[in-house]
């Protein structure tokens, strides 16, 4: 049995078009979650610290960083405040 790396398991995954397609469309969410968290780090800012800026709370910030929740432009709008940022939009 030959063993795969992560990256050769994902390109094959990737000839599948089912997947292919759940991928596409999880992956926005995914991005915006890990900047989300990147940028949250970098302030040195908790869930509960970014939730009271951006005026929600801390579930709805867990549940976005876990990429369990379709967040409103609003919320996004919301966030990028609270975490001092700007925010582009930006469709390829």
């Amino acid at each position: 049995m030959k063993l795969l790396s992560f990256d050769q398991y994902f390109k094959n995954s990737l000839k599948d078009p089912e997947f292919k397609k759940l991928w596409e469309e999880s992956n926005p969410k995914y991005q915006l979650s890990r900047q989300i968290i990147k940028k949250r780090l970098e302030k040195k800012m908790s869930q509960q610290d970014l939730a009271k800026k951006a005026r929600t709370t801390q579930a709805i910030i867990s549940r976005l960083e876990n990429s369990t929740l379709n967040p409103s432009l609003e919320l996004i709008e919301r966030i990028s405040v609270g975490l001092g940022s700007n925010l582009i939009l930006s469709i390829k």
